[in-house]
Order: structure tokens, then C-alpha cells, then sequence
């Protein structure tokens, strides 16, 4: 079988945002193979799927390649069958979901930033460094204060939420990378609990690729 004949997720085991496309391709049972991207720090874009901007994950299908979490988790819904009811960005039209949605994905970003930036040797106590690590901190704080309302007020009726995926991919990278203890938001860590019972949550285990 040719490697166009089911999607191709390309990423790391250890990402955060590919665990996002990995657990949606679990939930909605479409057949996959996985590639690992080996040197994050690479310049080339061939390395990354051939996403310029030299970001995972990527996803590989018939129907051509397409960059960032956000689309894997699209197409990949698109290509399940049945669909399952999921609650997109888009859709969460009030502003304790939206910025619930937006501070996830921030964080995610910010958590990257420390880590590279520590991977590429750069010291941990430089000013952007520690305004980097400020913000992550009042962002989890914000999150862990509102998580309880937020989540409540998401259709009940639903499947699976693309902010409740990011928040579990979020919390639990926190510790395995390193960066964050988070024994502080007992909140988030009650819902990583509960979410981690689904089979999606344990066939996705964060672990470095070898």
C-alpha cells in the first residue's frame, strides 16, 4: 500500500500539537500511518511534510498536504465515517469559550518557545525568556480559573470539542516536558483525568521518538 492510500501524520510522538491530529484520528477511527520528523532545529521543509514555515504536525492524504493541527483534525474528520458531532473554533460564539480556545493554543505556543529556546541552548533567565515563562503562567492560571464554567457550557449534545483536545494536549505536556509542574490547577488536572479514559487519550501517550 502506497502511502497516499490512507493520511500520513507527520510529526513527533512527543509534540503536543501532533498528539491534537493523532487523538482526532483515533476518535474518528480513520486509518493512518505516522512519520516522524527527526531534528526539530532542521531548515529544510522537505523535513517538516514540506510546510515552509517548519512547524508539525503536517497531513499527508489523496486530496494533498495540509499544514498545522487545525486542518489535519478538519480533514481527518472529513474523511471518517459517520462524522462524529465535534465542536469546532469556530463555534464557540461567546467570550469564556473563545478565549478559552485562544489562551489553550497560546499557552501550547509559548510551551514550544521555552522549549526550543532551551533546546537551541539558549539560557532559561534571559529577559524574553522569563516574560515567556510569566505569560505561561498567568495564561494557566487563567485557565485553571475558568475551566469549570467553560467546559459546562459546551453542547451537551456533542462528541468531542477541538478545545477540549487542546486543553488535555496542553496540561499533560506540561510535566512530561519539563517546563511546568501542575499540581497548582487541580481543575485542568481533574479534566486531563477524566479525559484520559478515553481509548483515544491512551493509544497517544506522549513518548520521544527513536
Amino acid at each position: 500500500m502506497s502511502t497516499l492510500d490512507k493520511p500520513v501524520i507527520i510529526g513527533r510522538s512527543s509534540s503536543h500539537f501532533t498528539r491534537i491530529a493523532r487523538l482526532f484520528a483515533a476518535e474518528l477511527h480513520v486509518d493512518h500511518s505516522f512519520q516522524s520528523v527527526r531534528d526539530l532545529l532542521s531548515k529544510d521543509p522537505a523535513d517538516y511534510g514540506g510546510n515552509p514555515a517548519l512547524r508539525i504536525p503536517v497531513l499527508k492524504t489523496s486530496r494533498g498536504v495540509w499544514f498545522g493541527a487545525l486542518n489535519a483534525s478538519r480533514e481527518l474528520w472529513r474523511q471518517s465515517n459517520p462524522r462524529p458531532r465535534v465542536v469546532w473554533p469556530e463555534a464557540l460564539d461567546v467570550p469564556l469559550l473563545a478565549n478559552m480556545q485562544e489562551l489553550t493554543l497560546q499557552a501550547m505556543a509559548t510551551e514550544v518557545t521555552l522549549v526550543m529556546e532551551k533546546m537551541a541552548g539558549a539560557g532559561e533567565g534571559t529577559t524574553h525568556a522569563l516574560k515567556l515563562r510569566e505569560s505561561l503562567l498567568n495564561m494557566m492560571a487563567w485557565l485553571e480559573q475558568n475551566a469549570s464554567a467553560a467546559l459546562a457550557t459546551l453542547p451537551p449534545e456533542r462528541d468531542l470539542s477541538y478545545l477540549e483536545v487542546t486543553l488535555f494536549c496542553l496540561v499533560t505536556h506540561l510535566e512530561f516536558r519539563d517546563v511546568l509542574p501542575t499540581a497548582p490547577y487541580p481543575t485542568l488536572n481533574r479534566f486531563c483525568q477524566q479525559f484520559a479514559k478515553r481509548p483515544s487519550a491512551s493509544s497517544t501517550d506522549f513518548r520521544f521518538d527513536t
